[in-house]
C-alpha cells in the first residue's frame, strides 16, 4: 500500500482535527509525499532517436519522509562510510534518554538533540583519552534515531566506534583486543551528568538516577553501518509495513524486539 494514497484519503479529517497543532515541517512532508513524481517537481524527457518515441518522467520530491525517495542518498552515505572503515573490530554504543524526559525533549527537539550528540561524543572521547590501553582520540560515527521499531517516540543515539585509535603521546596506533570497549554503567553515569549539566538552562523534569547505555562489539563495522543506513534517509514508517486500510483504520506491523527473539506484530 502507498502512503500517498492514505494521506489523500485521511488528509481532510486529519487537518480539521490537528491542522492547528502540527508544525510547518509536517505540512511540508505531507505536501512532498503527495506531489512526489508529479509535475510540481519538474520533469525529464527521454527520447529514442531511432524510433522517435519520447517519454516523460517526473522528478522525485527528495523529502526524507517520502518512502519513494532517498535510496540514492542512502547508498552514497554507505559508500562514504565504507571508505573510512579501519581493519579493526568495531563497537556499537547506544545512548538512551529515560522515559521521563521524552515529553520534555519533544518540546525542545532542536536544542536537546544537539546536546545528546555533544554529550555522547564528549563522553566517549573522554573515555578514549583516559583508557590506558588506548590513550587517544577515538573516531566516531553518530546517528540519531527518534523512534523505536514500534514507532513510539524514543530518542536515542547509535555511535559506531572503532576498537583502536592513534595514541598521540607515543605516536603509535593502539588496537583494542577482545569484545570489551568501555564499561556501559560508567558511560551511562558520565553521559547523564554531562547531559543534565548542559541542559541546566531548561526546566528539567525529575529524572531517574540510573540511565542506560549499551556497548557491544559488532564485528568489522560494515553490518552496523548497513543497519544504520536503512533508517538514515527515510521517514518513520515503511510502506511495506502498512498492512491494510479499511476506510476508517490503517493497520501496520512492526518488529517487536525482546531478549532472544524478534516478533512481527
Amino acid at each position: 500500500m502507498e502512503l500517498k494514497n492514505i494521506i489523500q484519503h485521511y488528509q481532510a479529517p486529519f487537518m480539521a482535527k490537528y491542522g492547528g497543532r502540527i508544525e510547518h515541517k509536517h505540512h511540508q512532508a505531507m505536501a512532498a509525499t503527495l506531489n512526489c513524481r508529479t509535475e510540481r517537481y519538474g520533469e525529464m524527457r527521454l527520447g529514442c532517436m531511432p524510433c522517435d518515441v519520447e517519454t516523460v518522467r517526473f522528478h522525485s520530491c527528495g523529502h526524507r519522509s517520502c518512502p519513494r525517495c532517498q535510496n540514492h542518498d542512502t547508498t552514497l552515505w554507505l559508500e562514504r562510510q565504507q571508505q573510512k572503515l579501519l581493519p579493526v573490530d568495531y563497537f556499537m554504543v547506544t545512548f538512551t534518554l529515560p522515559y521521563e524526559l521524552r515529553d520534555w525533549v519533544w518540546r525542545n527537539q532542536k536544542q536537546l538533540y544537539a546536546l545528546m550528540i555533544q554529550c555522547a561524543v564528549s563522553t566517549l572521547k573522554t573515555f578514549g583519552v583516559n583508557e590506558k590501553k588506548l590513550g587517544g582520540d577515538l573516531g566516531l560515527t553518530t546517528v540519531l534515531h527518534t523512534h523505536n521499531r514500534r514507532l513510539d517516540y524514543h530518542p536515542h543515539l547509535h555511535v559506531i566506534v572503532p576498537g583502536g585509535c592513534m595514541n598521540k603521546k607515543r605516536n603509535q596506533w593502539t588496537k583494542r583486543q577482545g569484545d570489551y570497549l568501555f564499561n556501559a554503567f560508567a558511560l551511562a553515569k558520565v553521559f547523564r551528568g554531562c547531559f543534565l549539566a548542559s541542559a541546566a538552562q531548561f526546566r528539567l523534569p525529575k529524572t531517574p538516577a540510573k540511565w542506560v547505555v549499551d556497548c557491544q562489539q559488532v564485528g568489522r563495522g560494515l553490518p552496523a553501518l548497513q543497519y544504520l543506513s536503512r533508517y538514515l534517509y527515510r521517514g518513520v514508517i515503511s510502506e511495506k509495513n502498512i498492512v491494510s486500510d479499511d476506510g476508517h483504520y490503517v493497520t501496520f506491523r512492526y518488529l517487536k524486539v525482546d531478549p532472544g527473539f524478534q516478533t512481527i506484530v
